[in-house]
Formats: structure tokens, C-alpha cells, sequence
């Protein structure tokens, strides 16, 4: 989440600062209560997977029957602002769009990631504002998610890839994808894939010390790939999708733009439909 959808967000609490619901946001215990219950609702459980640099906080089912492919849901940037101009505090997510995807997939394995610095409740030297501001995409961040995926794929026992990364998770899995070379595909869900174009859209500071996922599209010319944007989002627009992927056309890249839909809404209620509609077209969804 940038500037302006966090400035969204927080509307009412910025016109009207004397109501009382609008004076505090849910603390970080409280976000991650519902990541939990999230979770723990359809049995999955808490996995902690460490790297070289962070700590990254992931979400699974108990490892069972195994699965040949396995879908790694990566999340957007959270609670990255809590103003046009003021950084949070903590990253971890109000509402985590990508684990209500990754619950939400109505068939084959499915796990969820984190973003480092969310989620953790132990205070970590490495989790400075830059890394969910304008360093929000440094190769230390993508190194310590291919690590975490890595451990991911071991648990599950799988060989192959699927990367499903929501908005700012989208350029991680992009970047991550690129590095790899189990990604069976990628998809990105109101993905930020050109970063460069975006900051220009928005005219906000370029993202200093960050990965563009751009400069990878040549390099993902042989990934199947779907990047699936909505027509009413603001934050991300389907422009930005367009720009990534002039920058290698491949007749297995597609883009979906879905009417109705905006950077939030409606994605996990839609998430089932969408899967199977992937599905029909691709590898996704096979054990």
C-alpha cells in the first residue's frame, strides 16, 4: 500500500479526529489476531521462517498429503503509511488480502507469506521505515522471501512453483520469480510490476533503494504469467500492468482486467471463480 491508499483508508479518521473510533488504529496484537483467526479457521498454523537477514512470518496448512505444486501467496506492502506524509510504525496489515486469497483457493496446496518486519512481535534490529517505505523492495527483502519460499517448498514437499503476490507482493513474486527456476507461474493480483511507471503516475518520490520489477520482464519471457488488475483501481492501475509487460511480450503473459474491482475489492470474494478460470488455461491447481 502507498501513500495515497493508506491516505484512503484513513479517511474519516483524518476529517473527523474526534471520534473515538478513529483515534487509535488495532494495535499490532490485534492484527495479528486476525491473521490467526484468518488462518486458524480453515486449520492452518503459524510458520516462522528465518533467512540470512529477516525473520518472515508465513501461514499453512499441517504438512500432509503432497502436493507436486504448491501456491505461495506473498503480501501487499500492509500498513506501510499512516498518512500522505507519515510512516507507520508497523507494517503489518489491517486487513491481509493475501491470506484471505490463499484460504480462498478452492483447490491444490496453498501457503501464505508475509512481508518482512510484519508480524513480528519481538522487536528486530533489521526492520527499519525504509524497508516498507522507499526500500520496500531491496534485494535483501526479495533474497530473505526466496529463502523463506525455499523452506516453504521443502515443508510441502513440492517441486513446483506457483507465485500469487497481491500488490506490492506482486513485484516481490515477480522479482523472486526471476531468480528461480521451479516457478511452474506467477500471477499478480493488483500487482505493482513497473514501479518506475507508478511513482511517475502518482508523482510521489521514487521508490530509492528498490528493485524494479521491470527490469526482470525479459527474463520471464518463458514464465507463464497472469496479472489480473481492476478496472476501478486507483492505486495500481491497470497501466502499470501494460507498461511490465511491453517490456518482454510473451504470448503466455496475459493481463485480466476485472470490471467492478478495485484495490481491494472484491478479490477474495471473486478468488475461487478466478482460480478455477486460471486453472482451466494453465497448470494452476495441480497436484
Amino acid at each position: 500500500m502507498n501513500a495515497r491508499s493508506a491516505l484512503k483508508h484513513l479517511l474519516p479518521c483524518v476529517l473527523l479526529p474526534a471520534l473515538a473510533a478513529c483515534q487509535s488504529l488495532p494495535d499490532l496484537a490485534m492484527r495479528t489476531d486476525t491473521a490467526q483467526q484468518l488462518a486458524k479457521a480453515k486449520g492452518w498454523q503459524a510458520i516462522t521462517l528465518p533467512s540470512t537477514t529477516f525473520t518472515l512470518q508465513g501461514f499453512g496448512p499441517p504438512p500432509a498429503r503432497t502436493y507436486q505444486t504448491l501456491s505461495i501467496y506473498i503480501e501487499g506492502d500492509g500498513l506501510a503509511w499512516l498518512s500522505a506524509t507519515q510512516p507507520s510504525f508497523d507494517p503489518t496489515p489491517l486487513n491481509p488480502l493475501a491470506l484471505q486469497l490463499a484460504l480462498a483457493q478452492p483447490q491444490g496446496q496453498a501457503a501464505y507469506l508475509a512481508r518482512p518486519c510484519q508480524y513480528q512481535a519481538r522487536p528486530d534490529p533489521l526492520c527499519q521505515m525504509p524497508y516498507w517505505t522507499h526500500a520496500r523492495f531491496a534485494n535483501s527483502t526479495v533474497e530473505a522471501t526466496n529463502q523463506a519460499i525455499s523452506q516453504l517448498k521443502t515443508r510441502y514437499g513440492a517441486t513446483r512453483l506457483i507465485l500469487v503476490g497481491y500488490s506490492g507482493g506482486g513485484a516481490i513474486a515477480t522479482l523472486v520469480a526471476s531468480r528461480r527456476h521451479d516457478i511452474a507461474a506467477l500471477v499478480t493480483v493488483a500487482g505493482n510490476l513497473e514501479t518506475q511507471q507508478w511513482v511517475a503516475h502518482h508523482r510521489i518520490s521514487p521508490l530509492e533503494g528498490s528493485l524494479n520489477p521491470g527490469d526482470v520482464a525479459a527474463a520471464l519471457h518463458a514464465t507463464p504469467q497472469w496479472h489480473l488488475v481492476g478496472q476501478q483501481d486507483e492505486v495500481v492501475p491497470a497501466q502499470i500492468a501494460r507498461a511490465f509487460a511491453q517490456r518482454s511480450p510473451a504470448r503466455q503473459q496475459a493481463i485480466m482486467v476485472m470490471p467492478g474491482v478495485d484495490h481491494t475489492c472484491c478479490w477474495a470474494e471473486q478468488w475461487p471463480a478466478l482460480w478455477r478460470s486460471l486453472a482451466r488455461h494453465s497448470v494452476l491447481g495441480q497436484p
